[in-house]
Parts: C-alpha cells; structure tokens; sequence
C-alpha cells in the first residue's frame, strides 16, 4: 500500500498563523508607542488605520482556501494526478506565502497612513499682487435701495469678505473715508486679521461727513511701497454720491505709478431716503437742514469715469448681490511677484520605504511557488 500523499494540516496553519498575528501585531503596537514618544512623530492619514480590519477577512480566506485545497486534494484519492500535485507541498511553504502576502497588506497599509518623523527645512515663497480697499462709510451708505434687509455698507462688507476668502498669498489693506480718509488696516497678508478689522467698520468712525474719494485714493498710495515692483490695486466702493474735487486728478497720479483703480458702485439711479436707527429700532429718516427728506442716489457716471482712467473695471451692485467674478478674474490675471519668503519646518515624508518594501514583498509572493515541484508532469493516461 503506497504511502498517503500529503495534504495540509489546518489546525497546525491555524496555529503558525495566530501566533504570527499576535507576534505582529505586538511588534506593530511597540514600534507605535516608541514612535509616538516622539513629538515629531505623526501619522499623517490616520484615518487609513481603519484598512486593518479587513486583516481578519484575509486570514479567513487564507484558512478558506487551504480547508477548500485539502477537500479538492482528497477526492482524488491515490492518483498520479495527486501524488504529482502534492509533490513538494508543506505547511511551512503555504505559511510562507501566507506571511509574504500578509506583510505586503500590511505595509501598504501603512504607507498610505504616511508615517511623518523628523524634520526639514524648507523655504515657502508667497506670490501675489497688492490690494487696498476704499470703503465708503458716509452716512448714505446706510440707505437701504438695494435690500430691504441690509444697508449699502453691510452688502459691501459681505462683499469684501467673500473677495477676501478667494484670496491666495495676495496683501489686502482697507482704508475708510467719508469726508476724510484713514487707514483701517495697514497692507497685511493675514487675512484673518482683515476680516476682524472690516467687521468693526461703521458709518460712526468718521465725524466729517461727505465722500472723499480723492483723499481715499491718496490715503491707499500712501500704504504702497511705491518703489517696489510688485503690482498693486486699488477698489474703490462708494456710492460716489457728493464727492470732493480734485478725486480725477489723483486718480491719474495713481495710473502714472502702476496702479490699476477699480470701482464698485452702491445704490441705485433712482435712489431712497436714509434710514435713521438706534440699535435695530428705526427712528426715522435723514433730513436736510430745511427739514426736506435727502434722497441718495448712486452716482455711476463719476465711478465709471474712475474706473476708466485707472485701467480696471466698474461692477455696479445688483439687489443684495455683488457681482465680484470679473473683478476676481481680473485680479487673478495681474502678474505675481514673491512678497515675502519664510523659512518653516515641515514633516519628512517615511512613506515610500513602507511602500517599497510592500512590493517587494508581493513580488516575493508572486515568485514563491506553492509547492518546490516546479515542472509537475501529468499523464492522466498512465497506469
């Protein structure tokens, strides 16, 4: 009676593959927590983590397929066919494979978590272009043609705060003014600093009432480093509405220094009362000094005319909307120039070596046969 072919042994790969878990997932929790000890250590992805749940499902198909190979093997009885099949077979060759593809998954794993230790300097350079904003602060900016809900200043605010979110590496400053001008928030790249100075503007920062552009224009050339190459703008939001001489002329000067000068236009033509509040109860309306009620009206011909001498475009609000698109587009298309170079510390990338090694071990997988009978010869004809 010819000896048994060899099939697997299930509860002894059972075995082998349970301690090897527990003995990698002990050297994984180690590594871990002597890592972790160290503040530059990070994952970067922590969240792929979570790809190690499906390390179960893998040793489940592993047990699956071997309990599968040994039934296959053994209907066959004692055949050529499986004695040449089983020729070399051994628990030790399958566990082999079975940790080969084990380790791959795992590093792979843990290459896409981008293990980060150690530091490096590197130099980040921001590029942009030069913005000052001229915002109009007048008391007829608190008239309400464009929305019942919000007055003409409230819209532009909004609108400044959406031009500042689309914003990238670009210095922004804000200059107020009604009947003189002043700078609300020096030529800053911190855009978060700017949105809390805008939140603060209000019609009563300014004692001297009136819409003194000029003086706006002149206060926004005064911020510029004039001498530097950097492209600069300028965005005038204004009703336009009872304006100083003198606003062209210095306009002209600005476009003689390289400066673009955009305008956007607050109100309406046919213009409405300005609506007087203390806190959030209407007290009343504006009236002139005869006791008439002032009616504001945009002055669009004064802006465009702004606009056109500076080289840049007129946008007019619409209802509660500003339409800022082409404004930013244009913005966009000014040539960058580098505003400031900062030297800062970043994470080391670890990943690829958890990568490479991954394929390779999947490249030993592939090459490894499941058995050491290479040319297996069947002749299902043979006695």
């Amino acid at each position: 009676m010819s000896k048994p072919s060899k099939t697997y042994s299930i509860s002894l790969l059972v075995l082998l593959v349970t301690m090897t878990e527990l003995l990698f997932w002990a050297a994984t929790l180690v590594s871990y927590y002597v890592l972790s000890a160290d503040e530059e250590f990070r994952l970067e992805n922590a969240g792929a983590v979570a790809l190690f749940a499906f390390i179960p499902l893998i040793i489940g198909v592993f047990i699956y397929y071997a309990i599968r190979g040994n039934t296959s093997l053994n209907r066959l009885s004692e055949t050529p066919l499986r004695s040449s099949l089983t020729k070399g077979a051994s628990n030790w060759r399958l566990l082999l494979k079975y940790l080969l593809f084990r380790c791959a998954i795992g590093l792979i794993i843990i290459s896409l978590c981008n293990p980060q230790y150690g530091k490096k300097q590197v130099e980040g350079k921001a590029k942009g272009i030069e913005i000052m904003i001229a915002l109009d602060v007048s008391n007829s900016m608190l008239a309400r043609d464009l929305s019942e809900k919000r007055s003409r200043l409230n819209i532009a605010k909004l609108a400044i705060e959406r031009l500042i979110s689309k914003l990238h590496g670009d210095k922004i400053g804000i200059v107020v003014f009604a009947g003189s001008a002043y700078t609300q928030l020096p030529i800053t790249s911190d855009y978060n600093a700017a949105k809390l100075f805008l939140s603060g503007v209000s019609t009563g920062m300014m004692s001297s009432q009136g819409t003194a552009v000029g003086a706006a224009i002149d206060e926004c050339l005064n911020a510029f480093d004039l001498k530097s190459t950097t492209n600069k703008a300028i965005l005038i939001i204004s009703d336009g509405e009872n304006h100083e001489e003198g606003a062209i002329d210095i306009a002209k000067y600005a476009v003689e220094e390289g400066i673009v000068l955009h305008t956007i236009g607050m109100g309406t033509a046919q213009g409405t009362p300005i609506e007087l509040y203390r806190g959030n109860k209407k007290t009343g309306v504006k009236k002139d000094k005869k006791g008439n009620t002032v009616i504001t009206k945009l002055n669009e011909s004064f802006l465009q005319e702004l606009s056109q001498i500076g080289g840049g475009t007129y946008t007019r609000a619409k209802k509660s909307n500003v339409g800022l698109a082409s404004l930013v587009d244009q913005l966009k298309e000014m040539d960058k120039t580098v505003l400031s170079k900062e030297q800062f510390l970043e994470h080391e990338d670890h990943f690829q070596t958890y990568l490479a090694l991954g394929f390779l071990f999947a490249l030993l997988y592939l090459l490894i046969p499941i058995n050491s009978n290479r040319n297996v010869e069947l002749n299902l004809f043979s006695e």
